[in-house]
């Protein structure tokens, strides 16, 4: 069973930076595919970033490029989301998701895994 743990969340003000991480335990063998997404209160879940880190494959929303960073660290099983130049409108709760396939999707039914959950709350 594969587990995901989140950390890192917080109040940051507009502007500043977080980094978020995401813990694996029991990661599928094969094609192995790491999502952050995020759901702000009323609205639906959405696709932030993902990664494959055997390959080096990115994905991110338009809405985040060029502010947002997914890496991974296949020995610690570990994905993280940079994030900076944040705004309000970034506040959420963001999941970690995992799966496997060749692609990076960006639909949560791309994913069979998920986290808690961590809160990034963006004050202006």
């Amino acid at each position: 069973q594969v587990q995901l743990t989140e950390s890192g969340g917080g109040v940051v003000q507009a502007g500043g930076s977080l980094r978020l991480s995401c813990a694996t335990s029991g990661r599928p063998s094969g094609r192995y595919r790491m999502g952050w997404f995020r759901q702000a209160p009323g609205k639906e879940r959405e696709f932030v970033a993902g990664i494959r880190t055997s390959v080096g494959l990115t994905d991110y929303a338009d809405s985040v490029k060029g502010r947002f960073t997914i890496s991974g660290d296949n020995a610690k099983n570990t994905v993280y989301l940079e994030m900076n130049s944040l705004t309000p409108d970034d506040t959420a709760l963001y999941y970690c998701a995992s799966g496997y396939g060749l692609a990076v999707p960006t639909t949560v039914s791309g994913y069979m895994y998920w986290g808690q959950g961590t809160q990034v709350t963006v004050s202006s």
